[in-house]
């Protein structure tokens, strides 16, 4: 089902790419926009452990550094009969975590700083319990695909955008302002298709991944104590470093969303994965 998922979403991707170029640069741009949706995609598909861990500049972290995570998740890979994953450390103070690889033999896992200062050894295992459900569930590839295409259509429409502005002119002429319309609309509205994509790698994976990181670590209320305290340090401190096509990978909202803003989340209420996990028998 999750091999389906993934071929499904780099074909709405694909198309999404191709009509964009199109828009900007006709039957060229959806020339080069087809190989580049291809070469995405593979680029995606072989190294999306080393595109996350790129795109959130996280670092190898040696387990003389982080005895306690080494130990944790020693404990939680034997449990769940998992492979070791790599482990990085993401220079940030906020509190948080993510996964990411094709596959449990090729995956990594990444804490920040701030995570390692403010969670106890047991609501740290129950964060990496979440991360190694996420491996298990092979939800991490088909995330890591997501944050490569959604960058690549706000990057494309930025630069249709200031194409049309700088050097433009000529292109608004061809097909007169019907066709200009229909292009200016795929540049403005690319950005937002982008976001309901991240959407679209459903919320429900997060309440997957708690559920089945609670059975992997044994006591869903370690994780829901982590979960508490790491969104309250979030508000507090949001990546604003970070880019956000890869927000969604992470165990919490990483920009703290808030208002109306909750409405494009990729995260669903922390207080709901707290009520749910809460409500699971260990």
């Amino acid at each position: 089902m999750n091999f389906l998922k993934t071929f499904l979403l780099m074909a709405v991707l694909t198309v999404v790419l191709v009509l964009l170029g199109g828009a900007i640069a006709g039957e060229n741009g959806l020339i080069a926009a087809f190989i580049l949706a291809l070469a995405l995609n593979m680029m995606a598909y072989w190294f999306s452990d080393r595109i996350a861990v790129s795109m959130t500049r996280s670092k190898p972290l040696e387990e003389k550094e982080a005895p306690q995570v080494y130990r944790a998740l020693k404990e939680l890979t034997a449990n769940a009969a998992m492979p070791m994953p790599r482990v990085y450390l993401m220079p940030t103070e906020q509190p948080n975590a993510f996964a990411a690889g094709r596959n449990p033999s090729n995956a990594v896992v990444s804490v920040t700083s701030g995570l390692l200062k403010i969670l106890d050894y047991a609501e740290m295992k129950g964060v990496l319990a979440h991360e190694l459900a996420h491996i298990r569930n092979r939800d991490i590839l088909i995330s890591t695909i997501a944050a490569v295409m959604a960058g690549a259509l706000v990057f494309i429409s930025r630069i249709g955008m200031w194409g049309m502005m700088f050097g433009g002119g000529q292109r608004r002429s061809e097909g007169g302002a019907p066709v200009a319309l229909i292009r200016m609309l795929a540049l403005i509205l690319a950005p937002l298709a982008a976001i309901l994509i991240r959407m679209a790698i459903s919320r429900t994976r997060e309440y997957g991944a708690d559920q089945t990181g609670a059975q992997i670590s044994g006591n869903p209320k370690d994780l829901a104590s982590a979960l508490a305290k790491m969104e309250s340090y979030a508000r507090q401190r949001p990546m604003l470093q970070l880019n956000d096509a890869a927000s969604h990978m992470f165990i919490i909202n990483p920009l703290s969303a808030r208002g109306l803003s909750n409405l494009f989340s990729t995260h669903p209420p922390i207080r709901e994965r707290i009520e749910r996990l809460n409500r699971i028998e260990p």
